[in-house]
C-alpha cells in the first residue's frame, strides 16, 4: 500500500483544465474560424451570382426596349392565337387542313374587330355635337360655381387664367405642329404593326403545333422534354389568362352598360365596348373606363347621374376584385394583386399602353418559369416535388397533346 501511495503521490493525476483544456479551447476556435469563413465564401458566392443575374436581367432589359418594336407584334400575336386556337382545333377536327383553318379563324377575328370598331364610330360622330353642346354647359355651370361662394372668384381673375392658356396654346402651336406629323408616322406604324400581327397569327395557328416536336428534335431527348412541359404550362396559362379576363371583362361591361343605358348616358353603347376592351388591362383598364362613364354621366346628365353611375362601378370593382379575379384568375395565374398592379403600372410607363395590355401575361410567364425551376430544384434535392421524376418522353408527348387539344 506504501507503493501503491507513493507512485500516486508521484504521479499526480493531470488537470483537465491544463494544457489539454487549452488545445480544446484552441481547436474550438479554429472550429469558429472555419464555419465563419465558409459562410462569407459562401455569400460572395451567393453575392456575385445575384450580380451576375441582375447585370443578364438589365442587360436583357436594354435588348428588349431597343428590339420592342420587333418584339411586340409576336407577343400580341401568341396572345391573339391563345384565343383562335380553340376554333382552329375545331375545324381540324372537322377535316378541315392547316392553313384553311388557320385563314378562316384569323378572317373571322378580323371580322370581329372590325364589327366593333363600326359599331363605336357611329355612335360617337351621331352624339358628338350634344356631347360638346353639354360640356359647354358644363363649363358655364363649372365657371358660375367659381364666382359664387366659397371661392367667390371674379370675371377678371377667370377671364385671365383663359387668356393665359389660350397664350399657351398659341405659343405651343410649333409643337402642335410636331406632334401631329409625329401622330402621322405613329399611325404609319401601327398600320404596319396590325398588318404585321395578322400574318403572325396566321402562322402560328397554321403551324403553331409543329413547333413542340422541332424543339425536341433540335434540343435533344432530355433537353427537350423539359422545354415542351415548360411551353405547355405557359401556353395553357396564357390561354386561361385570356379566357379568365375575357369573362371578367364582360361581366364589368354588362353591368356597367346596363346601368349606362338605363341612366341613358351619351355614347352608353361605345362606353361599355371601351369597358370591355379596357378590363384586358388588369386593375388599371377598369378604372380608367370606370373615370370615363361618370365624366360623360356628370357632361350629359347631370351631378346625380354621375354619383349614381359612380356607385355602380364601385360595386362592380368590388364584385370583380373580390369574388371574380380571385375565383378566376387565382386557378390560372397564381398571382398576388399587388403584383398584378405593379406590372401594369410598370409595362405601362416603359412600353406605354402596350405595355400594360402584356404586363400580367409576361409576369405570368415568369412565374411560371419559376414555379417550374423551383420543382426541378425541390426534385433535386430530395424535398419532394409535384412530379419526383423528370419529364421522359410520355411527359413530352402529353405536353403535345395538350397543346394541341
Amino acid at each position: 500500500m506504501t507503493s501503491d501511495a507513493t507512485i500516486s503521490d508521484g504521479d499526480p493525476t493531470p488537470d483537465p483544465t491544463s494544457d489539454n483544456g487549452t488545445n480544446a479551447d484552441n481547436a474550438a476556435s479554429r472550429d469558429r474560424l472555419h464555419v465563419a469563413g465558409d459562410w462569407l465564401a459562401s455569400a460572395a458566392r451567393v453575392s456575385i451570382q445575384i450580380i451576375a443575374v441582375l447585370a443578364l436581367l438589365w442587360v436583357i432589359g436594354i435588348i428588349l426596349g431597343k428590339v420592342w418594336s420587333g418584339v411586340m407584334p409576336v407577343a400580341l400575336a401568341l396572345l391573339f392565337a391563345t384565343v383562335l386556337w380553340p376554333g382552329v382545333a375545331w375545324l381540324r377536327r372537322r377535316g378541315v387542313k392547316d392553313a384553311p383553318s388557320a385563314a378562316i379563324m384569323t378572317i373571322a377575328g378580323i371580322l370581329v374587330l372590325v364589327g366593333v370598331v363600326a359599331g363605336i364610330v357611329p355612335s360617337v360622330a351621331s352624339q358628338a355635337t350634344t356631347i360638346g353642346q353639354k360640356a359647354a354647359e358644363g363649363i358655364v355651370k363649372a365657371k358660375h360655381w367659381l364666382q359664387g361662394p366659397p371661392l367667390n372668384i371674379g370675371d377678371d381673375q377667370i377671364s385671365s387664367t383663359l387668356d393665359t392658356l389660350q397664350d399657351k396654346i398659341k405659343d405651343s402651336a410649333g409643337s402642335i405642329a410636331h406632334g401631329a406629323v409625329n401622330g402621322v408616322s405613329t399611325a404609319m406604324s401601327t398600320v404596319m404593326m396590325v398588318f404585321t400581327v395578322l400574318i403572325l397569327l396566321f402562322f402560328f395557328l397554321k403551324d403553331g403545333e409543329k413547333f413542340l416536336p422541332w424543339l425536341r428534335r433540335t434540343s435533344g431527348d432530355r433537353a427537350g422534354a423539359h422545354l415542351a412541359d415548360l411551353l405547355a404550362r405557359i401556353w395553357t396559362t396564357l390561354s386561361g389568362f385570356i379566357r379568365t379576363q375575357a369573362i371578367v371583362s364582360f361581366i364589368d361591361a354588362a353591368f356597367i352598360g346596363a346601368a349606362l343605358f338605363i341612366i341613358g348616358v351619351p355614347l352608353a353603347g361605345a362606353l361599355t365596348v371601351i369597358t370591355f376592351i379596357a378590363g384586358f388591362v388588369p386593375i388599371v383598364g377598369a378604372v380608367v373606363a370606370g373615370a370615363l362613364a361618370v365624366l360623360l354621366a356628370l357632361v350629359g346628365k347631370g351631378w346625380v347621374a354621375a354619383v349614381i353611375m359612380l356607385v355602380v362601378i364601385l360595386l362592380v370593382q368590388q364584385l370583380e376584385g373580390n369574388v371574380l379575379q380571385p375565383w378566376l384568375q387565382a386557378k390560372v395565374m397564381e398571382l398576388h394583386a399587388a403584383i398584378v398592379l405593379l406590372s401594369v403600372m410598370l409595362g405601362g410607363s416603359m412600353f406605354g399602353i402596350a405595355g400594360a395590355f402584356l404586363a400580367v401575361p409576361v409576369v405570368a410567364t415568369v412565374a411560371v418559369i419559376f414555379r417550374y425551376a423551383n420543382e426541378q430544384l425541390s426534385r433535386k434535392a430530395g424535398e419532394g416535388a409535384p412530379s419526383d421524376t423528370p419529364p421522359d418522353s410520355a411527359d413530352a408527348a402529353s405536353a403535345e397533346a395538350s397543346v394541341d387539344a
